[in-house]
């Protein structure tokens, strides 16, 4: 939208245009059958149409293009592409010609000419142009401010301005999720929905990890390499789709327990996507964030255990313990039998010092009495120093069955 300011006579006249990519023409097919009264008029008329498609005239898509009428949507991380141009429209030379514009959006103001130097002089029926870009960073409103000074024959200094004042939109809803494992990973789905009233073709979706973390997409089909969305990587309007990643600690960092614990910030999404004809637009992310997870003084997480294990005959397992505090931690095991699991070993042993960020591995025995899917529970860690007790229930599930079969007399 154009906003003026109080009419005055100018020996400039200035012109702004946006650039942007022309449309294909449609036009509204009218036919009949031949046994109506307009027979094959309308046929014939169609065909004689230059904008229609040869052999496809009923089709509303055309073979022409449309120059867009006015500044149209502009969705955020498009570039903004506009052409000035001012004209001497007087009969007079014109002399120290500025034309300076800048974008005022609602938090910043932007200049975007490509030359501050003035202009020495303007012929009459001469013009001079310039052409700007800006990749949109923000929604809102957003001002295009255009203004040219000059000086006339008789020394007198005039100045004036347009103002194009314009909506940015939102082209993309992004949403995403964090979850925690229970080793260092960390899983995130993305969900993008195509918010606009056209289909985009999405050229990129990638997470860029922080410093701590390496980055591997879930977004293919492993065996065959192809994507999951399939060949096809349109987004139709109010569409929605899931982006899969998983993040793991680089080694630098995978044994520093105390150092992955706080990490909160785990990187940004990078999304290019092409409209109908063409043209590109980039969304960054700010740096995403998750919940740090509480584990506590000292982390304990499961290594290995098998799926199946036998009713009431012993099997192993690898226990993996952290200390996640910034002290030394003298620590000593106890296990207590629950209803079902019974723990194979001597309880209330020293497992020695363990300092800050360190890991211990430690291998246990146990078996159930009870089939079915069963909580393995029990374990009590207790720090000598302070004499403070960690206790740990529901560390891991698994199925019990029975290895003998009855038989019926």
């Amino acid at each position: 939208m154009e906003v003026n300011q109080a009419k005055q006579e100018h020996l400039l006249a200035l012109k702004v245009m946006r650039l942007t990519k022309p449309t294909l023409f449609t036009n509204i097919p009218v036919t009949c059958e031949d046994r109506d009264l307009p027979g094959d008029l309308f046929s014939r008329l169609m065909k004689e149409d230059p904008s229609t498609i040869k052999g496809a005239e009923a089709l509303m898509l055309g073979e022409m293009l449309t120059l867009p009428q006015n500044f149209g949507n502009i969705f955020l991380g498009e570039t903004f592409s506009s052409y000035i141009s001012v004209h001497n429209d007087s009969s007079q030379v014109v002399k120290d010609i500025l034309v300076k514009a800048d974008l005022q959006t609602s938090s910043q103001r932007l200049n975007l000419s490509a030359s501050n130097d003035a202009v020495t002089e303007l012929k009459p029926e001469s013009c001079i142009d310039d052409v700007i870009h800006h990749e949109v960073k923000e929604i809102g409103t957003h001002i295009l401010v255009c203004a040219v000074s000059y000086t006339t024959q008789a020394g007198e200094k005039l100045y004036f301005r347009k103002f194009f004042k314009f909506q940015v939109l939102k082209p993309l809803d992004v949403k995403t999720k964090f979850y925690n494992a229970e080793t260092d990973e960390v899983f995130l789905e993305a969900q993008i929905q195509n918010i606009t009233t056209s289909s985009i073709f999405m050229e990129k979706v990638s997470l860029e990890p922080s410093m701590m973390y390496n980055v591997a997409e879930l977004n293919t089909v492993e065996d065959e390499g192809t994507s999951t969305f399939g060949k096809m990587s349109y987004l139709q309007p109010m569409d929605t789709r899931h982006y899969l990643y998983c993040l793991k600690p680089k080694p630098e960092f995978a044994e520093k327990a105390g150092i992955i614990k706080g990490v909160t910030v785990i990187g940004k999404l990078d999304i290019v996507w092409k409209t109908n004809l063409g043209e590109k637009g980039r969304l960054q992310t700010s740096q995403l964030q998750r919940m740090a997870p509480g584990y506590g003084d000292v982390r304990l997480s499961l290594e290995m255990i098998p799926d199946t294990v036998n009713l009431e005959e012993p099997f192993d397992i690898t226990c993996k313990i952290t200390n996640c505090s910034e002290r030394t931690m003298d620590l000593v095991l106890e296990m207590c039998n629950t209803c079902s699991i019974h723990w194979c070993g001597v309880s209330g042993r020293q497992l020695g010092k363990v300092r800050p960020s360190a890991s211990l591995a430690l291998p246990l025995k146990l078996l159930s009495s009870v089939q079915g899917l069963q909580s393995i529970s029990g374990l009590r860690l207790t720090d000598t120093f302070l004499k403070r007790t960690y206790e740990y229930d529901d560390i891991a599930q698994v199925c019990v069955v029975c290895p003998y079969m009855s038989r019926e007399s």
